[in-house]
């Protein structure tokens, strides 16, 4: 008798489990998605550099400012430049000066050429009258020689001077623009010394203090949008493919976390980080929470599909990835989309059809 009692509550355990591993399938929506870590931060965010090296002599602005495009944010100092600047306008005020000032190098040159003139035609009318009465044979030859030697030289003379004008008025019309080229230059370069804001935004981070050292390697500060924040979702490398804009994205954050967010695609970055070897897309928020700050991380799921009335079972019933034991034995099915529990069945079993879970 007692070993039959033992038969009878063994035969009895093994009915239950086979009917907890017994079930029918399941007509119901299924949703498809892909899942992403999300980062919250600020649209158009972006790193302020200074073009120059120098001191940090002063800090504009504080951390949560608004700022306004062309807002200075930081002055810098550094002595060269300030030098170079105002030697370069030394040079140019001289520059100026020797091509249309009192004391212009030109007007030097003018006098001459006026004077040249004036001894030109006195010498013209010498020569011309010694060479008529050459002509009456009045006079020596030596006499109409010499006239005219004279006069060789004063167009010869007038000539030169004429030449050495125009090159000379050439070079300090070159030197003046020249000038003008470092002055502009030097002046930019002073000017670099104060850092503006390239946007309209919001001061989210200030990285150094008044007195350290700054380079145009380092950057100064963070600046972003006020209002307007994005997602950044990094997406496994096997799912990228499966990604395109304007796709539903289901997003909770940490800060929120009784609160599900819906967002859109809105962007899909080509480049993968080989680091973690993913995939940067950015999604907006359709109906974004009130409070929000830079960095804000949550866990996110993008809508690949979605279907209504599709018969369903869970992944744990199916074998070697298109298979399932029926009362028939093992059967093949077509499988469509799928989640974490659950695949479509789109052939080879009904609702009707009882499915086993496989054994271990």
């Amino acid at each position: 008798m007692k070993v039959c009692f033992c038969i009878g509550i063994l035969l009895l355990t093994v009915s239950c489990s086979n009917k907890q591993d017994k079930i029918l399938p399941v007509e119901q929506s299924l949703t498809e998605s892909v899942y992403a870590s999300a980062t919250v931060q600020p649209d158009s965010l972006y790193k302020v550099y200074a073009a120059v090296s120098g001191i940090l002599d002063d800090v504009l602005v504080k951390e949560g400012d608004l700022v306004a495009k062309g807002k200075p944010l930081f002055q810098i100092i550094n002595s060269a430049p300030k030098l170079n600047s105002e030697n370069a306008k030394f040079a140019l005020n001289l520059a100026k000066e020797n091509y249309n000032g009192s004391a212009a190098v030109l007007s030097g040159i003018r006098d001459e050429i006026d004077a040249a003139i004036l001894k030109l035609k006195n010498d013209s009318i010498n020569y011309f009258r010694q060479k008529n009465l050459w002509e009456q044979r009045i006079g020596s030859k030596l006499q109409y020689e010499s006239k005219k030697l004279t006069y060789d030289l004063a167009v010869n003379q007038l000539k030169l001077l004429k030449n050495n004008y125009n090159r000379t008025k050439y070079e300090l019309q070159t030197a003046v623009k020249l000038a003008e080229n470092n002055f502009n230059t030097a002046s930019i370069a002073t000017s670099d010394f104060m850092v503006t804001s390239k946007m309209n935004g919001k001061v989210y981070a200030l990285l150094n203090e008044p007195g350290e050292i700054v380079s145009s390697m380092e950057p100064l500060a963070v600046l972003g949008s006020t209002n307007r924040f994005i997602i950044n979702l990094l997406v496994d490398e096997v799912d990228i493919v499966r990604i395109d804009n304007k796709q539903q994205v289901l997003l909770v954050l940490e800060a929120y976390a009784d609160t599900v967010f819906e967002a859109q695609i809105s962007k899909i970055y080509p480049k993968k980080d080989e680091r973690n070897q993913t995939f940067t897309v950015e999604a907006v928020f359709i109906n974004p929470p009130k409070i929000l700050y830079p960095g804000l991380s949550g866990e996110a799921n993008i809508i690949i599909t979605k279907k209504e009335n599709v018969i369903t079972i869970p992944k744990a019933y199916l074998i070697h990835d298109n298979k399932v034991k029926t009362d028939d034995g093992i059967v093949s099915v077509n499988i469509g989309v799928q989640n974490l529990d659950a695949i479509e069945v789109l052939s080879g079993i009904t609702k009707d059809t009882y499915i086993y879970k496989p054994d271990k």
